[in-house]
């Protein structure tokens, strides 16, 4: 699973990077997370505000810092 979060490492982006990991780590899944901060890596995916949530090549959430239990249930999708 290959899991980027977009953004500027701002606060927020920086939140959702957090979330995401301890998801992770309360699965026990095994993905690389990768922080994307170059605008045209982030153009690249059509986001127009971050912080963005990019799983497996598929943008999942943009522009608000997902909850927890939604960030699970992205994941968990994700899996399928």
């Amino acid at each position: 699973m290959d899991i980027k979060v977009l953004g500027t490492g701002c606060a927020k982006c920086k939140a959702v990077e957090k979330t995401v990991k301890e998801v992770l780590a309360e699965l026990n899944i095994d993905a690389e997370v990768e922080d994307v901060r170059d605008m045209a890596k982030i153009m690249e995916y059509k986001v127009m505000m971050t912080p963005g949530l990019v799983i497996d090549g598929k943008v999942v959430s943009s522009g608000h810092v997902p909850s927890k239990n939604d960030v699970k249930k992205m994941i968990e999708e994700a899996r399928k």
